[in-house]
């Protein structure tokens, strides 16, 4: 994936960010756009200090190209329902590209998912589509930019599941472009439309962003060994003009609670009133 770079005004002077840089902290004297965007950076690290477990996040506006990564951007963690957007980015293409035919039935589990994160749904298409070793999901999932993407071993099959997969913010943020920037029109379209509209308990991590930024997201929570994980992928703006992959490992320090209420304030940081 090609490295997006963006220029900085001497009034805010420091490195520019790119895929494979992580933006130093600065102090801005301009009220320029970069420097107002990398003040709200500024001020969601310090928060972050505060708050329990590890969060790394990948922040891009597409249309300048400016790409900041976080220190932990490139840190493994359970993707938890997140990866259900993926799913559904992959059936759309495959049904587009004719290599298979999406029943009506399959139409309205992809619709759950996005909509509540319905967990039946995704068993129903991970059974149907994944193929006999239940890898082709992850087999297909590299397109989309997920390479450090890992599918771990169920423990009931002995095979990947969608609910037994770790990635990192870079992953989710490559997922959102490829949803944004390559699939078909009316996939996107409709994908989109999906992520503006999710259930009442799904709005929030990047929908904190706020209604006049017309935000949308997929989010994903669980309880694993290690703790739990609260992860929120999205976006915000006109045009989707800002993406925000966002993923809390809460490493036994917190629980829901703590991590939902950290990547939304996190989210709102840095997404409102853009």
């Amino acid at each position: 994936m090609a490295a997006a770079l963006i220029e900085l005004t001497a009034a805010c002077s420091h490195q520019a960010a790119t895929v494979d840089d992580v933006a130093p902290a600065v102090s801005c004297d301009s009220p320029a756009a970069h420097c107002s965007t990398q003040q709200r950076i500024n001020a969601v690290e310090d928060y972050l200090k505060t708050r329990p477990g590890r969060v790394g996040f990948v922040l891009r506006d597409r249309t300048t190209g400016y790409i900041y990564r976080s220190p932990a951007a490139d840190q493994l963690v359970w993707t938890a329902s997140t990866i259900k957007l993926a799913m559904a980015a992959d059936l759309l293409t495959k049904d587009r590209a004719g290599t298979i035919k999406l029943t009506a039935s399959d139409r309205d589990l992809i619709q759950k998912m996005l909509h509540s994160s319905d967990d039946d749904a995704a068993d129903a298409l991970w059974e149907k589509y994944a193929g006999k070793d239940k890898q082709q999901f992850n087999r297909d999932f590299v397109a989309f930019g997920m390479t450090g993407l890992e599918p771990e071993v169920s423990f009931s099959s002995g095979k990947p599941y969608w609910g037994f997969q770790k990635c990192t913010p870079d992953d989710l943020d490559h997922l959102m472009q490829y949803v944004l920037t390559q699939l078909d029109p009316t996939d996107r379209a409709y994908i989109v439309d999906q992520m503006q509209n999710v259930a009442p308990d799904q709005q929030w991590g990047v929908w904190a962003a706020g209604p006049d930024q017309h935000p949308g997201n997929k989010d994903g929570w669980s309880e694993e060994e290690g703790g739990w994980v609260i992860n929120s992928v999205g976006f915000s703006g006109a045009d989707q003009r800002y993406t925000l992959a966002i993923m809390n490992a809460l490493q036994g320090e917190g629980g829901y609670d703590e991590g939902v209420a950290t990547i939304s304030h996190a989210a709102k940081l840095l997404l409102a009133g853009l």
